[in-house]
């Protein structure tokens, strides 16, 4: 079973990707490696294993890769959120705001219910925009939270504080 140093030299940065100055936390090397891949999700799944996790709900895009995963491991069904225009039903949208602008997410009206008990998956916590205005859309159809799960934390962006209240777990952070 790798370590999680394992996990975090399977990390590549990529300097000035997409843009001058930022470093990029590529995790495709992590995901090319069948161990490290399945220890991730397992880390990822562990602090919600016996907390009554109905849905997990995968963040677009690299969410859907742990958030299947997780889902199967917990027992539990998989939601997924997406970017405007890309879900066939009907649907809830929830806006936030990016460094300049806004974005906005999508789920299926009838993904979570009252009742249910959702855990969020996504890849990287950055600043915590899109994980908080997937939090709403669950909150909006009276689902209640059982926390937020990524594999990587950007801690020096502050995420965490745009999800106060709600449980956080990472298992790399920088």
């Amino acid at each position: 079973m790798p370590s999680t140093d394992t996990l975090r030299a399977l990390i590549r940065d990529v300097p000035d990707h997409p843009r001058p100055g930022i470093i990029f936390k590529d995790i495709t090397p992590l995901l090319g490696n069948s161990a490290a891949f399945r220890q991730a999700c397992d880390q990822m799944a562990a602090p919600f294993a016996g907390q009554g996790v109905t849905h997990v709900i995968a963040i677009e895009s690299r969410g859907f890769l742990f958030g299947g995963v997780i889902a199967a491991t917990l027992g539990a069904a998989l939601v997924p959120v997406r970017k405007p225009g890309k879900l066939p039903a009907a649907k809830a949208r929830e806006e936030y705001v990016l460094e300049y602008g806004t974005d906005a997410l999508e789920m299926h009206s009838d993904a979570v219910t009252e009742g249910s008990r959702a855990l969020i998956v996504d890849d990287v916590l950055a600043t915590g925009g899109t994980a908080s205005a997937t939090c709403r859309l669950v909150a909006r159809h009276g689902a209640s939270l059982a926390g937020c799960a990524f594999l990587i934390e950007l801690a020096f962006l502050s995420g965490r504080e745009a999800l106060q209240g709600i449980r956080v777990e990472s298992v790399l952070a920088y």
